[in-house]
């Protein structure tokens, strides 16, 4: 009979370097939470990450993990998906690494509908280069590249994952851990690209996108009276662009929007029977392939 699955089973032995009331803290105590109560073992996970504060995740969770190249955890992690689709496969990154430098990837991902998980620890600048801005920071934004205050308009992923294809759509706070949890384990549970856009307060260098300024404004979109309809793509961006409209005084956090479709190993004949890892290919000659490399 295999042993209860708890959180103390995704505690790694590496000690988080995170500064003390850091956001991700919040992240990764729900994420353990979800896993364990998904009841899904450590070595069913991989966990991918590109570069930043954020993605030192797959250090400190206790399970298969790959910290890649700035931008990279989705391309990563589809390959891994690709190699094994019966993992659960998480993708971890910041809001610059997975809005800047990996917008690319994040486009395309959401149109194949993979089904993996992407937690996004938007703190809206960033923060392991010292605090510039990013593609989230809010106008007006004062940082170490923006002096005079951000004049960019500030990137919208949930609307854009909305429109791009992804099938669920969903936005927490790190200072609710509770809500957060219960959010990802819808997400891992869906069958299909999950988008987990985290508000994660950076206490060293974001002044003003504070732990109090999101308790303040935030509010669940399931508690919300009519009930919010996340099955209606158009009401969903409603809500999407509700920050924006409200200057920031009202952000929806929980479930934006969520679909079923096919997911991209769905349409591949070659995993329909088992996994690629699961192959025999010990008889397989590639002396010819390797000849023509060199």
């Amino acid at each position: 009979m295999m042993a209860e699955i708890t959180v103390m089973d995704f505690n790694a032995k590496e000690r988080p370097q995170w500064c003390p009331g850091c956001g991700n803290f919040g992240i990764m105590t729900a994420l353990r939470s979800a896993l364990a109560e998904l009841g899904i073992p450590p070595h069913m996970s991989v966990i991918s990450s590109g570069i930043g504060c954020s993605s030192k995740m797959p250090h400190y969770v206790r399970t298969y993990g790959f910290e890649g190249l700035h931008g990279r955890s989705l391309p990563v992690a589809s390959g891994i998906k690709l190699a094994n689709h019966k993992l659960n496969v998480i993708a971890e990154g910041g809001d610059g690494d997975g809005y800047g430098i990996g917008m690319g990837h994040f486009q395309h991902i959401m149109r194949r509908n993979y089904d993996l998980t992407y937690i996004v620890h938007n703190n809206q600048l960033y923060a392991l280069t010292t605090g510039q801005a990013s593609p989230t920071s809010q106008l007006g934004m004062k940082t170490k590249t923006t002096p005079y205050g951000v004049v960019e308009t500030p990137f919208n992923p949930i609307a854009s994952a909305i429109l791009g294809g992804a099938t669920f759509v969903s936005r927490a706070f790190a200072g609710d851990t509770a809500h957060l949890k219960e959010i990802l384990k819808q997400a891992i549970k869906h069958r299909g690209f999950a988008l987990v856009d985290v508000m994660q307060p950076c206490v060293t260098f974001n002044k003003l996108n504070t732990y109090e300024f999101f308790t303040k404004r935030c509010y669940k979109l399931e508690e919300q009276m009519p009930k919010h309809d996340i099955g209606d793509r158009g009401q969903a961006l409603e809500k999407a662009f509700e920050p924006e409209k409200t200057n920031f005084e009202k952000i929806p956090i929980g479930v934006f929007y969520k679909t079923e479709r096919a997911t991209y190993e769905d349409t591949l004949p070659q995993i329909k029977d088992k996994a690629l890892v699961d192959y025999d290919v010990s008889d397989v000659d590639i002396s010819g392939a390797y000849e023509d490399m060199i």
